[in-house]
């Protein structure tokens, strides 16, 4: 089959009146997708910012130019699948958001944190734990993360697990020396040398330190901090085992069987929804 002609092929132009200068001005312009090439029918697509992406930021002043950039002719706002992703399966599993939604630098961290857990020779909580630590960071949210975390596998995987991986939210910002856990160096750098967790999370540490499972969510924290190396290649697939047998994957797939946490399972399956 012969290549069609170049003016048979679809334009990835975007429509041609311009964007406002106030949407330009703010960084926005790349909150209006033209087209891809692949689209069925051809109309641009406007993603609102979520408002906790945007607030506190110059840009959450913009939403009504985005609301008005809809109505130009062939705009729509984006719900469904967003062409620029991939789409996820019918019945999408816990491998599935690893591989087709979570940001890749912490997709590895998340790897890599079960790894070093699985080498130094740690129980399946534990491993588990460090798999999913930080799952919101990879395709939510990063402020409490922790929480977000736990709330999301809390129906599916032991609640040691999920009491773990909530409580190192708080763990992580103090040390533990008789395991050698030491407060982050990479912290110094974030937050200043100066930041103090506020305190609830000092509440929070100090009611874990008296739990049952405290040393669970702290191994969390020790097989962390060592888990960021870039040329260190870690597949999914070497924990499928340890996934199988400590995962309740809901036979539908996550995000349509009904639980009370499916609903964030759908919004990282179609993240830029307007509504």
């Amino acid at each position: 089959m012969s290549e069609p002609a170049e003016a048979d092929r679809p334009s990835s132009q975007v429509l041609p009146h311009e964007l406002p200068a106030s949407l330009r001005d703010a960084g926005l312009a790349n909150w209006i997708r033209e087209p891809l090439d692949d689209a069925v029918d051809r109309r641009r697509r406007i993603i609102m910012p979520p408002a906790a992406a945007v607030l506190g930021t110059p840009a959450s002043a913009y939403q009504g130019d985005l609301v008005a950039e809809a109505h130009q002719p062939d705009t729509v706002f984006m719900m469904g699948d967003n062409p620029a992703l991939p789409k996820l399966p019918p019945q999408p599993t816990l491998k599935d958001f690893f591989l087709l939604r979570f940001r890749e630098r912490a997709r590895r961290h998340l790897l890599q944190s079960a790894r070093v857990a699985r080498e130094n020779g740690l129980g399946e909580e534990v491993i588990m734990a460090c798999l999913l630590h930080d799952i919101a960071i990879a395709g939510l949210l990063s402020a409490n993360h922790g929480y977000w975390g736990a709330q999301m596998v809390r129906p599916y995987v032991d609640e040691e697990v999920a009491w773990a991986i909530e409580k190192h939210e708080a763990l992580r910002y103090f040390p533990d020396e008789a395991v050698g856990y030491t407060y982050p160096e990479a912290y110094i750098d974030y937050f200043g040398p100066d930041y103090q967790p506020p305190d609830y999370l000092r509440r929070e540490y100090q009611a874990a330190r008296q739990h049952r499972w405290y040393m669970t969510s702290r191994l969390i924290t020790v097989n962390d901090i060592y888990s960021f190396d870039p040329d260190a290649v870690v597949d999914y697939d070497e924990f499928e085992d340890v996934v199988g047998r400590n995962f309740r994957q809901p036979e539908e797939g996550l995000g349509f069987d009904g639980s009370g946490v499916a609903h964030m399972w759908r919004t990282m399956i179609w993240p830029n929804n307007f509504l």
